[in-house]
């Protein structure tokens, strides 16, 4: 069984006050995709230009991530560059370039239209939407990740899109702005009312909240003692969580099954932030993970 996801996929310029690399792996879709892949195979929907690099190509095969959804055009690749600071909160886009991503539309093939899990990785609404209308009925489960650049400029097709899924995930102040207050407990429960069955909203280094049918999950990140490079961890996050469900085979998920995936994309996200790219990730072995969880469950225990 796959998980579905379809998104960006993009080449990086990323510098921190650590270091600077380009033509990292980037994109919402790359992230959440090579996340998922610890729990479960992915099909992968996106389009890439003729000069995104094969190593990329060779990192998505060897992690059981099925290109046959991903278009490969004659154009440049849609590219990302910014700029962290000190306390590595604070980011500065620099330049983007659209290229390929501009006028692409998810075709998606017909081998895939039988995944079980479907994450909508961040992307334009219009795109989030097009996925959904050609798996039809066919998914278990559907995931929507958003910002707030479309908030603002596709906000009444955003508010539709969230009575098509069972999970949306958003960041502190997307919630806060989509549902119009200050107060991050009355916006998870609102978006509820707005469609998803369960809603996630992601505070970064502080964690995230899990809302559901009269259940409520707070988790902490885990502790780093040092971030390199936080592009791609909400990405991340919101993989691990698809991959996890797709992973446990079940018909239908609890709320404990919900939490228990923000668990683990918890960690996932942290290990994103140790490295640039997907670097740490790619090294990323089952015992230190395993490792980590173990420790996490013990910072979060209370008798």
């Amino acid at each position: 069984m796959s998980v579905l996801i379809s998104g960006s996929i993009a080449l990086d310029h990323v510098k921190t006050p650590h270091d600077e690399h380009e033509n990292l792996l980037g994109g919402s879709a790359s992230y959440a995709a090579i996340a998922a892949s610890f729990f479960s195979p992915v099909n992968l929907v996106g389009i890439v230009g003729h000069d995104f690099p094969q190593p990329h190509i060779d990192l998505f095969k060897s992690r059981s991530v099925d290109l046959g959804g991903v278009e490969f055009s004659d154009g440049a690749t849609f590219r990302w560059s910014g700029e962290y600071f000190t306390d590595m909160n604070t980011r500065e886009t620099l330049d983007v370039a659209l290229n390929v991503l501009e006028a692409w539309q998810p075709v998606i093939p017909e081998a895939f239209k039988s995944s079980r899990v479907v994450l909508l990785a961040n992307a334009h609404p219009e795109n989030q939407h097009a996925v959904l209308d050609q798996v039809g009925d066919a998914p278990l489960f559907t995931i929507a990740d958003t910002m707030d650049l479309w908030i603002t400029i596709a906000r009444d097709r955003l508010l539709a899109l969230l009575k098509r899924v069972d999970l949306l995930v958003i960041n502190d102040s997307e919630a806060k702005q989509l549902m119009d207050t200050t107060n991050l407990i009355a916006a998870g429960r609102r978006l509820c009312e707005m469609g998803p069955t369960y809603v996630i909203i992601k505070k970064g280094e502080h964690g995230a909240l899990l809302f559901g049918p009269h259940r409520f999950f707070a988790s902490p990140a885990y502790p780093l003692h040092q971030v390199y490079d936080p592009t791609g961890a909400g990405d991340s996050f919101v993989g691990s969580i698809a991959g996890y469900l797709c992973g446990l085979g079940k018909d239908t998920f609890a709320f404990d099954d919900l939490a228990n995936a923000v668990a683990r994309g918890t960690i996932i996200a942290g290990y994103t932030c140790e490295s640039f790219s997907t670097h740490r990730l790619e090294k990323l072995s089952p015992d230190e993970f395993e490792t980590r969880l173990g420790e996490f469950r013990d910072f979060t225990r209370f008798a």
